[in-house]
């Protein structure tokens, strides 16, 4: 399987060379050459998999021999093996009309353990195989960062460096994070949000010169791999519910901000799952909500909700889908973007719209509405939803008919959002790994908004 860059100027690479590579050196970002087409037959096939089988096939399609199947397969249990439920990601029935896929079962309680565990045990496969040197440099808005840690903490040839925006991710979050004291760990707690510490990454990454120099890898969802890791998700939940004689009509109702959970779902759809409707959810930061309803991509003002891995006003992954949407014209792609940079939205015509509209309905959830959904399903259903996944259910009450069922994906334990659970009156008793952080010391570097300063940590660091 080869890999190409959205803005057409990366030549053909392999997975490895896609993984190590993250952002394309054009400042594009990869995508496959070809989609996997699944037929009706092999999905049939598949709906019996487990978890780990179902991820070695799907990996299978797009690494295509370049790792060897018993080696893949190692990574792959080794990378599930981390998860508490024995399903990795097991989907729960609250009512006829609405599913839950839990997908924090992880060690850090989070979505991202699922890409990031494979990619941090990838990344170690690499650098074993090739005795070369990683240095990861990552932005998150809370949960990417303390996966992305928990993946590769103490690991030989591999140091890490994660920004996070300084007192704008939760507690628990800024916790997992910061209460790490490995040698080959570097937390910065930057002033400013997240699409701040999102756009000095990208820069730096653009800088291939320097990106080259320090041995820079990407562990945020500009690297394809992540991409293909959340795929799995989606497939398996589809086949248990098929399993349950529920394989109708079904949707996905997914919590993003970043655009890489819900393309994960776009891609599966395009190799042949037959997902009904991808239903986005946003929170006040709603500019992916209103590019569904209107074809105008334009950030606005930031917004510090309740959900806050969902408070970003720029998705790096956007881009992916805008060259699907577009045909797979690089060329195009290209110029949107360079234009992009000058105008500081996009906007699509109708034609496109129209596309658009016929892939996703999307939805905002305004902060008390976020906590209103969690009050309604712990005291109907005793079932407690962190703030994003109440996001992802309120956004499936939108748009869920009679004749339809809804996966909405939960993408954190809600003991990692005390604060916002505490507001609707709930009190829960965190799981123990969560409580014992508050115990440990923090080991984190405060540092403004500038790419000059972050550098010079790199630098010191690596």
């Amino acid at each position: 399987m080869d890999y190409i860059s959205t803005r057409g100027k990366v030549g053909a690479i392999g997975f490895i060379d896609a993984v190590m590579m993250g952002l394309a050196d054009d400042g594009g970002l990869l995508v496959p050459k070809h989609i996997p087409q699944v037929s009706a037959d092999t999905l049939k096939q598949w709906q019996q998999l487990s978890y780990q089988e179902l991820a070695l096939e799907v990996f299978s399609l797009y690494i295509d021999g370049e790792i060897p199947r018993e080696d893949l397969k190692q990574l792959v249990d080794d990378s599930y093996g981390t998860f508490r439920d024995a399903e990795v990601t097991p989907v729960r029935s609250i009512n006829n009309h609405l599913h839950i896929l839990e997908l924090f079962h992880g060690p850090t309680f989070a979505f991202k353990d699922v890409a990031l565990q494979f990619l941090g045990n990838l990344y170690s496969y690499i650098s074993r195989k090739n005795n070369s040197i990683i240095h990861i440099l990552g932005a998150t808005s809370g949960d990417t960062g303390a996966s992305a840690i928990e993946g590769v903490r103490g690991k030989e040839g591999i140091r890490i460096c994660i920004l996070h925006p300084h007192q704008k991710v939760s507690k628990v979050q800024e916790l997992q994070m910061t209460t790490v004291d490995d040698a080959n760990v570097l937390n910065l707690s930057v002033e400013g949000n997240f699409d701040d510490c999102q756009r000095i990454i990208k820069e730096l990454f653009a800088d291939v010169e320097f990106k080259h120099r320090y041995h820079l890898r990407a562990i945020n969802s500009i690297n394809i791999a992540r991409i293909l890791a959340q795929t799995v998700y989606y497939f398996y939940a589809y086949f248990q519910l098929a399993n349950q004689g529920q394989a109708g009509k079904v949707n996905f109702s997914v919590p993003t901000g970043n655009f890489g959970d819900i393309f994960a779902g776009y891609l599966a759809k395009r190799m042949g799952l037959p997902i009904h409707k991808l239903i986005l959810a946003t929170n006040e930061n709603n500019i992916l909500e209103r590019f569904v309803r209107e074809g105008v991509y334009q950030p606005g003002e930031f917004h510090s909700t309740y959900s806050p891995s969902m408070d970003i006003q720029v998705a790096s992954n956007f881009e992916r889908y805008l060259y699907y949407l577009h045909g797979e014209d690089a060329q195009a792609i290209s110029a949107i973007m360079d234009q992009y940079k000058v105008d500081g939205n996009i906007v699509i015509p109708a034609d496109k719209l129209a596309t658009v509209q016929a892939d996703f309905v999307a939805y905002g959830v305004q902060g008390e509405e976020c906590l209103r959904t969690i009050s309604k399903y712990y005291d109907s259903n005793a079932y407690l939803l962190d703030p994003h996944t109440a996001c992802g259910v309120a956004a499936a009450e939108q748009f869920t008919s009679e004749d339809e069922v809804t996966v909405a994906l939960s993408t954190a334990h809600p003991a990692k959002f005390d604060e916002a659970i505490r507001l609707v009156n709930i009190e829960q008793t965190p799981p123990p790994q969560i409580e014992a952080l508050f115990d440990k010391p923090q080991f984190q570097t405060l540092v403004g908004g500038s790419n000059s300063e972050i550098v010079e940590q790199l630098v010191k660091f690596y």
